[in-house]
């Protein structure tokens, strides 16, 4: 339980650093702000059309009598829709990463310079575009779990009392999980970190990453609050990354950056985990 508590603090304690650091909270607002225009726009879509596109879908049903085939397609562009905004949360946070790699990949660096004692952060040394790959890769590979446990959950969400009750409950729990993968992978990709390891860390401390993820899941079900909490999420999983390597967090914050420039960086040719 006090993992579960200390994933929470993780999380309060990101949106604070972004509060006291306005500029980097100001750019980490942008990402988000894009990849919300592109959902809305696509969700607007099917709600305008989706009716359409699901009687054209379904010709076998033009012979029913009525109301069945109204009720058929009607029930199927519910599903559709419903289906889209499971699949917008699952995704909002791989898109939006994935559009803001530069911004949040800045921010991380800063949260890690000034709470690190030596005001060192890692760096992979990568180019951008080899950045931009391996982050799509992996997300796409994690998208793909969410999405199957999304199926999962949204059929048993059908079995009376238990889907309306316990699945619910088991998805914020589900969806948590796979936004913290997403979210501390900014940190852990600097540090050569690969998915499989990654997933390993996090199984490896579940209670941490469910205190870490579950509020923030269910906050990213209102609408826009996602946008808002992004850059905050990134750095407290930045901070959460440093506690699942071991790695010293300096409470002090400040400390970090004056120590930046007195400390010297280790050498390009340290080791780092392999990627």
């Amino acid at each position: 339980m006090r993992d579960l508590g200390a994933g929470f603090r993780y999380l309060l304690k990101g949106q604070r650093w972004v509060a006291r650091h306005g500029r980097s909270y100001g750019f980490g607002l942008l990402p988000g702000l894009v990849t919300l225009v592109l959902y809305a726009a696509v969700l607007v879509a099917l709600a305008l059309w989706g009716e359409d596109a699901v009687t054209w879908a379904t010709p076998f049903a033009d012979d029913w009598s009525s109301p069945w085939a109204g009720l058929f397609r009607g029930f199927l562009t519910a599903v559709l829709f419903a289906l889209a905004l499971l699949l917008a949360v699952v995704t909002f946070t791989a898109v939006t990463l994935l559009i803001g790699q530069p911004f949040y990949e800045n921010l991380s660096e800063k949260v890690d310079r000034d709470v690190s004692p030596d005001g060192y952060a890692p760096e992979s040394g990568l180019p951008l575009w080899r950045e931009l790959w391996i982050s799509a890769r992996d997300s796409l590979r994690i998208v793909v779990r969410a999405a199957l446990w999304g199926v999962l959950l949204f059929g048993c969400g059908f079995i009376p009392v238990v889907g309306q009750t316990v699945v619910p409950v088991v998805g914020v729990f589900v969806t948590g999980f796979f936004l913290t993968e997403e979210l501390t992978a900014v940190a852990l990709q600097r540090r050569g970190v690969e998915l499989r390891t990654r997933l390993a860390l996090l199984r490896s401390r579940k209670t941490l990453v469910w205190g870490f993820g579950a509020p923030l899941a269910a906050a990213f079900l209102v609408p826009f609050v996602a946008v808002f909490l992004m850059p905050g999420a990134v750095a407290g999983a930045t901070l959460m990354a440093r506690d699942l390597l071991g790695e010293e967090i300096d409470e002090g914050g400040e400390a970090g950056e004056q120590a930046a420039t007195t400390f010297p960086q280790p050498p390009s040719g340290s080791p780092s985990p392999g990627r």
